[in-house]
């Protein structure tokens, strides 16, 4: 693995730095106002969001994570470095880039196991970014970190499909923008266990589609980029043509996408931690007390060099996970992918403790980025899996090989 960035990869680099420096920091605070603002949708889009986008598009940062020709072409190892660099304004500069989920991680789903018609009649306008769409596989009446739990039906009905079954945290349904649902369900109660689910695209204006309410996380409505609902289908009917792959390919394509979300999601982390150290330092610094700079007391030094070592090593893991899904595929990393998912949040949230610390009671106020940023890393211990499922497969997967010798 050759840790130098290729010729791409260092222009890209430069034309997003540019942009993170000239647009989107600058809009972060009047992203904030917009949102704010008297009689504002809590749920709608800011138009400084989408002044945003249109200048990445005009720079030619757009799809940076679709490999392929309807994508930037860039691989894994190549992406990484771009979204590390967009995880340092995670509310702002994904989206702008086009690169923010649930979209990515429809889209490649689409990509990969979508029809023609299917790819033409939703993954097109998703890639343009003049939609939005949601994903909806998490329920709130059984454990979803089983996904083979998951109860909502999906019933064959002639040359339809009827939908019936209650979700949450669906992510991405309250956009105003948001226009077609991927919702996994149960077609077979009969089948083995990893074959009884399916997936299946209904539209959101479909009759019998009650998106209920936007769920907040830790107070934050996170609404502009498009929320996370309780969506009710109560005899939801849509085509048969609409299931995607075959009846019991819903577990097989959730994994599939859940990879890469899970990479991206790290990616992005490694560069919240870089600005939350960043601050932290310049905080520091420029801080008295008790006759001195804050940076001149020991446990203040000691979670900076912390800081400093935690976030190398978890890019030298994420950049070898991103190596192995490019070179032997994401069934060859998925250790590494779990082991990512599990280490990334929780260190990134421990460092971003520490720079909210080291701001006094100012880091918990919105006069700062850092309670945002610690949320969305918390935030992140659950989202794709939480961290005990993903510690439970990997020890799994670490014990396999002596079990079998024993055997």
């Amino acid at each position: 693995m050759d840790f130098g960035y290729d010729a791409r990869t260092e222009e890209l680099r430069e034309r997003l730095l540019a942009f993170m420096t000239e647009h989107v920091h600058p809009a972060e605070a009047v992203f904030d106002e917009q949102v704010a603002a008297p009689g504002a949708d809590p749920w709608g889009r800011p138009p400084v969001l989408e002044e945003l986008k249109a200048e990445a598009r005009r720079r030619g940062l757009w799809n940076l994570f679709l490999p392929g020709a309807e994508g930037a072409g860039l691989t894994n190892l190549q992406y990484a470095p771009l979204a590390e660099i967009a995880g340092r304004s995670p509310h702002l500069a994904p989206e702008a880039l086009n690169c923010a989920a649930p979209d990515t991680g429809n889209m490649e789903l689409l990509h990969d196991f979508g029809t023609p018609e299917q790819r033409e009649r939703w993954l097109r306008p998703l890639l343009d970014g003049t939609i939005r769409s949601a994903f909806c596989m998490t329920e709130p009446d059984v454990a979803s970190s089983d996904a083979t739990n998951i109860t909502t039906s999906i019933v064959r009905d002639g040359d339809d499909y009827v939908i019936n079954g209650r979700k949450w945290w669906s992510s991405g349904a309250m956009a105003p923008t948001c226009e077609i649902l991927v919702v996994m369900g149960r077609t077979d109660p009969d089948a083995p266990r990893h074959r009884r689910q399916s997936m299946i695209l209904v539209p959101r204006d479909t009759p019998g589609v009650d998106i209920r309410r936007g769920m907040h996380v830790f107070g934050y409505t996170d609404g502009p980029h498009g929320g996370h609902a309780e969506v009710v289908f109560e005899d939801v009917r849509v085509p048969a043509t609409n299931l995607v792959g075959n009846a019991g390919d819903g577990f097989a394509i959730a994994q599939a996408r859940l990879g890469p979300g899970r990479i991206h999601h790290c990616m992005r982390l490694i560069g919240m931690a870089e600005r939350g150290l960043e601050l932290m330092c310049r905080r520091v610094l420029a801080r008295e007390a008790f006759g001195g700079p804050l940076a001149e007391q020991g446990v203040i030094q000691e979670w900076i060099a912390e800081s400093r070592v935690r976030i190398e090593q978890l890019r030298l893991l994420v950049l070898k996970t991103a190596w192995l899904m490019d070179t032997v595929g994401n069934r060859g990393a998925h250790r590494e992918i779990q082991s990512i998912k599990i280490a990334t949040p929780s260190t990134v949230e421990w460092i971003l403790d520490k720079a909210i610390q080291a701001h006094g009671a100012g880091g918990l106020s919105q006069d700062f980025v850092l309670a945002s940023l610690w949320t969305h890393a918390r935030t992140l211990r659950l989202a794709d899996g939480p961290d005990e499922v993903h510690r439970r497969s990997l020890a799994h997967r670490e014990l396999k090989p002596y079990r079998d010798a024993d055997q």
